[in-house]
């Protein structure tokens, strides 16, 4: 068989059984071609074609077992624990335990956000530049930055015994933290697209995630929280140093106090050590249950180009894609309040309603109404659409966290907390569901264009992080012209007011941005459906053109 009829094989598959008629051995011998008459049509007995038969590791449907499902969300709960304490409880710490000045700390928590958001493009390029290994593509890189990891988080929340370089010590040793958190990161949410290629198996995949992802919230704000609370309670202020001074010729009262004592800081660093262990070990442990129970594997039904695409041209096309960018800006503002809320919630407790003593408690209702409802808002974007979910689950928070500023009791407080925990796992949940559609309409409307995932998830991740920077660092620089006084058992009614609004009224002007530009989201239901039907035909060909070739070859 000549070069010519190989390639009209493989191009018009419905013809191959007519041009894979064996030959005579005469005609082989003088390479001759075997002719075909209608007749012969007739009467000819066709063997069954090699390429019917879909070998099972290429399987269309690939059903992942639900222990797979598990190893895999267990993978992306040590990073969730750690973002939880950090999130709730790093910017207290420097504020009032390393006692740095809240323009450091800022600075501290802007640049380390911002450091964190241009590493992700940074190591989305070098995962797409990886060589496949026998563990995967991804796999090594996560395995790899563990132990490094868990030791710059260590020295995060350790207190240095100098105190005039104390801001360059957190500032480096968070940048080398977000440096390791996104290598491990960017890979984890791209293996979302390489455990399999049915969208409701990634779906399902994504539900187990974040599942356990809010669990390990939970457990991150649990194990911080209760360590650490003694840390922060108000019997640690003692009266005698609560002072109240006459202030300016208007005659208002100014309540400030003087530094808590030595002891006191002394058990408050050793408190956060133990918590920073504690995260650490379960870190190592969690990916090690990830490395021996998930198993990577690449797409083989997708159409591969002869030329592989370069990088910048692949960000050129990702960022030119419409619906990637509806949706980055969407959740970029809503993860801002999100933001928001858990940067400043401890402080808020702690200085503004006075709530200081139940915090940690008022914390853990809030992630466990988050882990209880994952389930929930699953079954919810599957009957009613992802987008739909998106404006039902968000807008739930609003009206609460605006309840509790004006409202500041105990009761409310649980109340709000239950309630805002539905919309903590709808921000969770849908971003994450929703990103691996727009893969998949880029991959239709690129078809040759292949290995760009890391890409769309290390840019997400970068505008999200970046700004979230951008909200820490402007918030407690609010606080610092307030008037924030580090390390005292009150702070002055500036602080209050602007402690209020940032719990209250910058949330929810985030978050009404964000359901805006969530209104233009071009893929609904319909679309997301079309979009399967056409992939699973792409792939179809795909399987076989490549068993077409199979059987040429073996011929």
């Amino acid at each position: 068989m000549d070069a010519g009829t190989a390639v009209a094989s493989s191009e018009k598959p419905e013809s191959s059984a007519a041009v894979s008629v064996p030959l005579a051995p005469a005609a082989m011998a003088k390479g001759e071609k075997a002719r075909v008459t209608p007749g012969d049509k007739l009467t000819m007995k066709h063997p069954e074609p090699a390429f019917t038969k879909v070998p099972p590791q290429t399987h269309l449907d690939q059903k992942l077992s639900v222990c797979s499902k598990l190893c895999f969300a267990i993978g992306g709960a040590p990073n969730q624990v750690a973002g939880s304490a950090t999130a709730f409880f790093l910017q207290i710490y420097l504020l009032d335990i390393a006692q740095i000045n809240p323009f450091q700390a800022s600075m501290v928590l802007f640049v380390g956000k911002a450091w964190g958001a241009v590493t992700d493009p940074i190591v989305g390029f070098f995962i797409t530049k990886s060589k496949w290994t026998k563990i995967g593509r991804l796999m090594p890189w996560m395995v790899g930055c563990s132990p490094f990891m868990v030791v710059s988080y260590f020295y995060l929340w350790f207190v240095p015994p100098f105190t005039n370089g104390r801001f360059i010590w957190y500032m480096g040793f968070y940048c080398l933290y977000q440096t390791l958190i996104t290598c491990f990161h960017v890979p984890y949410s791209a293996l979302t697209m390489f455990l399999s290629t049915d969208q409701r198996e990634r779906d399902s995949a994504t539900a187990y995630r974040m599942t356990v992802e809010v669990l390990g919230t939970l457990v991150g704000a649990a194990i911080q929280g209760q360590i650490v609370a003694s840390a922060h309670t108000f019997k640690h202020c003692p009266h005698r140093n609560l002072t109240t001074q006459q202030g300016n010729s208007s005659g208002t009262e100014i309540i400030r106090s003087l530094a808590l004592s030595q002891d006191f800081l002394s058990h408050a660093k050793e408190v956060y050590m133990i918590a920073a262990g504690v995260i650490g070990g379960l870190f190592l442990v969690c990916t090690v249950v990830m490395f021996l129970g998930v198993k990577e594997r690449d797409d083989p039904y997708a159409p591969k180009s002869d030329k592989a695409i370069p990088f910048h041209k692949g960000f050129i096309l990702v960022m030119k894609h419409g619906s990637y960018l509806t949706l980055t800006a969407a959740f970029l503002f809503i993860s801002v309040a999100i933001q928001l809320i858990q940067s400043n919630f401890v402080l808020f407790c702690t200085y503004a309603v006075e709530l200081r003593e139940h915090f940690q408690n008022i914390v853990l209702t809030i992630l466990m109404s988050a882990a209880v409802s994952i389930p929930f808002w699953q079954w919810f974007l599957e009957k009613f659409g992802k987008k739909t979910a998106a404006f039902c689950g968000i807008t739930w928070i609003m009206p609460f966290t605006v309840m509790l500023v004006f409202i500041p009791n105990l009761i409310v407080a649980y109340v709000v907390a239950v309630s805002s925990g539905l919309s903590v796992a709808a921000s969770l949940l849908l971003p994450w569901s929703m990103l691996p559609d727009v893969v998949d309409d880029f991959r239709l409307a690129n078809r040759n264009s292949k290995g760009h995932e890391a890409i769309f998830y290390s840019l997400y991740a970068f505008f999200t992080k970046f700004a979230a920077g951008i909200s820490l660092g402007v918030s407690t620089l609010c606080l610092q012209f307030a008037g924030y006084d580090t390390g005292a058992c009150r702070q002055p009614p500036p602080v209050v007011y602007t402690l209020k609004l940032l719990i209250g009224a910058a949330p929810v002007a985030c978050i009404t941005a964000g359901l805006m530009i969530l209104m233009v989201y071009p893929i609904s239901e319909d679309v997301r459906l079309r979009n399967k039907v056409a992939l699973e035909e792409l792939r179809s060909q795909s399987i076989t053109c490549k068993s077409l070739r199979a059987e040429l070859s073996s011929v």
